[in-house]
């Protein structure tokens, strides 16, 4: 007369939940370093028109990720900025 649940089987989710913002995104992807690829300007404190690319209106360095660029070249973008400033080229 009652009929029995099966309460081993999974429910089934709506599109709704699948499509949440609080799940884990599936798909990553690989940002490459603009500045290791193959022919890519060289990073020189004498290059100004690279450096600027590479710092805000204020002057002040852009992080790494905001310009996906590797650690190491981030390291040589920040010295000859650095560098750059104190010889006033920027």
């Amino acid at each position: 007369m009652y009929k029995k649940r099966n309460s081993n089987k999974k429910r089934s989710q709506s599109n709704f939940a699948k499509l949440s913002i609080f799940q884990p995104n599936k798909y990553k992807f690989k940002k490459s370093c603009p500045l290791s690829i193959k022919g890519a300007p060289v990073v020189d404190y004498k290059n100004i028109k690279l450096l600027k690319k590479y710092t805000s209106e204020n002057g002040k360095i852009l992080p790494s990720r905001i310009t996906n660029v590797s650690q190491k070249k981030q390291r040589e973008l920040s010295l000859s900025i650095k560098r750059a400033r104190n010889l006033a080229l920027i």
